[in-house]
């Protein structure tokens, strides 16, 4: 069931992505290559979710065990924190949930850590253009199948692949609500958008293969063939006024 939500339902779910946001450039901001591992992200993470009055939307959810999800490289999403140090080169996506006064927002960024090759560097390009361009579908009227259309489009074009067995979702009161937000489909088909949904768009992009391998903890996904994957999200509104970006300072 698609659950519409009122404007003071919207409102704190904007309190709760500015919180999202606030998070994710601040980690980004920390990373010191050769230094900074995925377990200080997550600490400092959980202590900035914390001081603003907010919960992470992931730890313990379903059993995963940290606040944020970092993963680096060939993870596609869902890496669980470690101690290994981020090396210049590498790219990593920092995806933060909150929930604040029982609601939630969610985002994911791929940065940079340090230098990246040409070809890395084209992968964040991609797969943040991809999220633009699905976001700017995201209107009443359009459909979802409009949103993972023009994902899909814009990827292949460029070379790469959208992971097809992971996809976004509608969240609210839930982290997970309907509908599913496919990163592929056809132009017109799926739930149509009406005022009030409030879903998370989020590509995830390959630089090979489509398909993911799940590893034996049960949560990090990789890519099936060792190359690497970039993620970004936003949580979006759908408004009389257009996309309605949720997970902005």
């Amino acid at each position: 069931m698609i659950v519409l939500k009122k404007p003071s339902e919207v409102e704190t779910m904007r309190r709760a992505g500015r919180i999202v946001a606030r998070t994710i450039r601040e980690l980004a901001e920390s990373i010191v290559p050769g230094k900074t591992s995925a377990r200080d992200l997550n600490e400092l993470g959980e202590r900035i979710i914390a001081d603003a009055g907010g919960v992470p939307s992931f730890k313990g959810y379903r059993g995963y065990p940290a606040a944020v999800c970092v993963s680096r490289n060939e993870v596609v999403i869902h890496g669980i924190p470690d101690d290994v140090p981020l090396e210049e080169g590498d790219i990593v996506d920092i995806d933060v949930g909150v929930c604040l006064e029982g609601y939630h927002a969610d985002a994911a960024r791929t940065f940079p850590v340090g230098a990246i090759s040409k070809e890395s560097a084209r992968l964040l390009a991609v797969t943040k253009e991809s999220l633009n361009q699905g976001l700017a579908k995201a209107k009443v009227g359009n459909r979802i199948g409009d949103i993972a259309f023009t994902i899909q489009k814009y990827v292949e074009s460029n070379g790469f692949s959208v992971v097809r067995d992971l996809v976004g979702h509608g969240i609210g009161r839930s982290l997970h609500e309907e509908p599913s937000v496919p990163n592929y489909g056809t132009l017109g088909k799926g739930e149509m958008l009406r005022e009030g949904m409030t879903i998370c768009i989020e590509p995830m992009v390959n630089e090979g293969t489509w398909k993911v391998v799940t590893l034996p903890d049960k949560w990090t996904m990789i890519t099936a063939d060792g190359k690497r994957s970039a993620h970004f999200e936003h949580t979006v509104h759908i408004s009389r006024n257009g996309p309605d970006i949720l997970t902005v300072e």
